[in-house]
């Protein structure tokens, strides 16, 4: 019962990925070939919302749901590291036609060939996991 909140969020982002077609490898394809906007504005209006959401996390020094205020830390520029995570991921995305939001709507879909991807990048995750303490931060 505690979790349900988290079970209606993601439902709900379900509902939009599937709703602005965001799941679809075709609008995925179009978007990595220049072909269509549709992707390109779905994801400018999600950066354009997270800048103001965090300008009024910061504004309001909101806090969490324990009470603790929500902190946000410079990061070092390393140009180089985000090139290259960049870059895999980018190549995943285009690859499969999923980035791991839409590979659960479109596993939800009936498209279960996606599996096969939600398992790797899990996968991929949990190795990442094992080996993130000998890799350059």
């Amino acid at each position: 019962m505690k979790f349900i909140k988290f079970l209606l969020v993601g439902v709900l982002f379900g509902i939009v990925m599937a709703k602005s077609e965001a799941f679809s490898w075709y609008r995925i394809q179009e978007m990595f070939r220049f072909q269509a906007f549709h992707m390109y504005g779905i994801i400018g209006t999600a950066v354009v919302l997270g800048i103001l959401g965090v300008a009024i996390i910061k504004k309001f020094q909101m806090r969490d749901v324990e009470g603790n205020p929500i902190l946000f830390h410079p990061k070092e520029k390393a140009v180089v590291r985000y090139l290259i995570g960049g870059t895999l991921f980018g190549l995943g995305w285009a690859l499969s036609g999923a980035c791991p939001g839409p590979m659960v709507v479109n596993i939800g879909y009936g498209y279960l060939s996606l599996a096969v991807v939600f398992l790797f990048a899990t996968v991929g995750t949990l190795f990442y996991g094992l080996i993130k303490d000998h890799l350059p931060h």
